[in-house]
């Protein structure tokens, strides 16, 4: 006969061996991950739209917000504090932590966190020093690639197409951004074989982005290409009244900038790497490890093209090009 004291102990001892996936769905528990934005603000639609698809996602696999998961936010929304956003995250000891952008994971990597982390909005991870290798990323860290550094080249030939007179573009970039670097080569690789010249018009401080964009303007065929970062996603709707004020068509990295008003976009469908982010967190939740999880590039692209703005701008979007878009906007 088992005794009771013998009873407790074994049906500890088989709850200890249970894996992972079956604990974490009994009643009660709740699984606490984290979610830091470099570029969005609480209030900003986009940030909100990633953020509906994430937790649709997540429930589809068996997992509830405030019922088996917990889910805290830190938005920085280019307003600064980006790191001290990072620690109070990290201090409050999430299992996993979802992180947008590149600014936003390198103040991760600073911390020195073991806590898995998912990225998405990260370009060069490699080259970066996030991670080691696509295919297996090693240490704690792994997610979905944005753009590869060819994109630079790839927006210009855009650009050249949408305004064939375009002599002058100026690039809006940062230089705290490492990918910045490799999409500036790439343009004034692709600039050299179209005619074009290259400015770089510096947005690090977004209180001057306004004076940098009217000290680049002015001269005729002049357009603008415009680099992922917080400040120019915060800035989209200053950025696109600059571009109409002076008639410079521009072209952008995500869909948002077009449908806000921008002339054209091109850029992965981060939506559908927001549901591949919310696939890994429930995977490591389950007991994957982040460094048997790929790296995984984008597989799918939208060109949005913005035929309002290109009337107001006086551009006649070529039809082989509309033809070609994911998107028209009238």
């Amino acid at each position: 006969m088992i005794k009771r004291r013998d009873l407790v102990t074994l049906v500890g001892v088989a709850v200890a061996g249970w894996p992972l996936a079956v604990r974490a769905q009994q009643p009660g528990r709740k699984r606490r991950i984290g979610i830091l934005f470099a570029a969005y603000t609480k209030t900003d639609q986009a940030g909100q739209i990633r953020i509906a698809t994430f937790l649709k996602t997540l429930n589809a696999l068996g997992w509830s917000d405030n019922t088996n998961l917990q889910v805290e936010y830190r938005w920085a929304g280019a307003a600064g504090g980006l790191g001290a956003l990072a620690a109070e995250l990290v201090q409050s000891a999430p299992e996993v932590i979802v992180v947008a952008g590149d600014l936003a994971l390198t103040e991760l990597q600073r911390l020195k966190t073991a806590i898995p982390v998912v990225f998405t909005q990260v370009s060069e991870p490699v080259d970066s020093g996030f991670v080691a290798n696509l295919a297996r990323p090693g240490a704690n860290v792994t997610g979905f690639q944005n753009f590869e550094p060819a994109m630079g080249g790839k927006w210009l030939g855009l650009l050249k197409e949408l305004s064939p007179s375009l002599r002058r573009v100026g690039a809006l970039l940062a230089a705290d951004v490492a990918p910045h670097a490799s999409f500036l080569r790439a343009a004034e690789l692709a600039a050299r074989a179209l005619g074009i010249t290259v400015v770089v018009v510096d947005v690090h401080d977004r209180n001057k982005i306004e004076s940098a964009i009217n000290a680049f303007a002015g001269e005729p065929d002049a357009g603008l290409l415009v680099f992922p970062h917080p400040n120019t996603i915060a800035s989209r709707a200053l950025i696109n009244r600059l571009a109409l004020r002076h008639r410079m068509p521009a072209i952008y990295p995500y869909r948002y900038f077009a449908t806000d008003g921008g002339l054209a976009a091109y850029g992965p469908d981060q939506i559908d790497q927001w549901r591949g982010a919310a696939s890994y967190v429930d995977r490591i939740l389950r007991g994957e490890k982040p460094a048997d999880l790929p790296v995984q590039a984008p597989t799918k692209f939208e060109l949005v093209i913005n035929l309002k703005t290109a009337k107001a701008l006086g551009i006649e979007a070529p039809s082989t090009l509309l033809a070609r878009a994911d998107e028209v906007i009238e």
